[in-house]
C-alpha cells in the first residue's frame, strides 16, 4: 500500500513538472525572449551598456566591467500579454522589468513605462520587489535577494497584475501606456534572467 502510494505521488509530481514545463510552451503561443544563454539577439542594450552577457545559463549584468545604468529593451513591442521570468539578484540588486516602454533610447517610469520592482532595499519599502512603481506599493514586504524567483505579469487594457513567486503582490488599474517595448534594468547589485517568455492576449 505505501509502495502503491508512493509511486501515485511520483507520477503527480512528474505530470505536474510536466505541465509546468508545457505551460509556456510555443504551442500554448509563448514566445521565449531569453532561455538560459539564449536570447540576446532579442534585445538592445540601452544607456551604459553595463556588461549584458550570455553567461553561466543566464543573461546577466553586474559592475565587474560595466558602469551606470543600463537597460535591455526588447525589439519588439507589446499591448496586451502576460509574462513570465524567472530571475536572481543579490540582496542590494537595484532591478526591475518594465512594460510597455514607450520611449526605447530613454527607459524610465518618467519618459513612459510601467516597472515591475526588484530592489529589496529600496529606501522607500512601498515600491521594493513586487511593487509597480509609482502606480501600485506593496504590502506586505517581499524579499527576493539571494535566490532564484518567478514573476507572472498580467497586462490587459488598463489592468496589470504582478504575481512573485505565485503570489499576488499588486493589482492596478492605470491606462497611461497602453503599449511598448519591454525592458530588464540594471541599476547597481548583480542580476540574471535565465527564462523570459511572453504571450500576447
Amino acid at each position: 500500500m505505501k509502495r502503491q502510494f508512493a509511486n501515485v505521488i511520483g507520477l503527480l509530481v512528474i505530470a505536474l513538472i510536466g505541465f509546468g514545463c508545457a505551460h509556456y510552451s510555443s504551442h500554448q503561443g509563448w514566445v521565449t525572449l531569453i532561455d538560459g544563454n539564449t536570447g540576446m539577439e532579442n534585445w538592445s542594450p540601452t544607456g551604459s551598456n553595463a556588461n549584458w552577457r550570455a553567461a553561466d545559463g543566464a543573461i546577466q549584468a553586474d559592475t565587474s566591467t560595466g558602469k551606470g545604468s543600463s537597460v535591455l529593451v526588447s525589439k519588439k513591442s507589446f499591448k496586451d500579454f502576460e509574462l513570465y521570468a524567472e530571475f536572481w539578484a543579490s540582496d542590494d540588486t537595484n532591478s526591475g522589468i518594465y512594460l510597455r516602454v514607450m520611449n526605447p533610447t530613454d527607459v524610465s517610469t518618467a519618459t513612459g513605462a510601467y516597472e515591475v520592482q526588484i530592489w529589496d532595499k529600496n529606501p522607500n519599502p512601498a515600491y521594493s520587489t513586487g511593487s509597480l512603481v509609482n502606480v501600485a506599493a506593496v504590502n506586505p514586504i517581499y524579499k527576493a535577494g539571494g535566490r532564484w524567483n518567478t514573476y507572472e505579469i498580467y497586462a490587459k487594457g488598463s489592468e496589470i497584475t504582478v504575481k512573485l513567486n505565485g503570489i499576488v503582490t499588486v493589482s492596478a488599474q492605470d491606462a497611461r501606456f497602453p503599449q511598448g517595448r519591454l525592458g530588464i534594468q540594471y541599476n547597481g547589485g548583480p542580476i540574471k534572467v535565465r527564462k523570459l517568455a511572453v504571450k500576447e492576449l
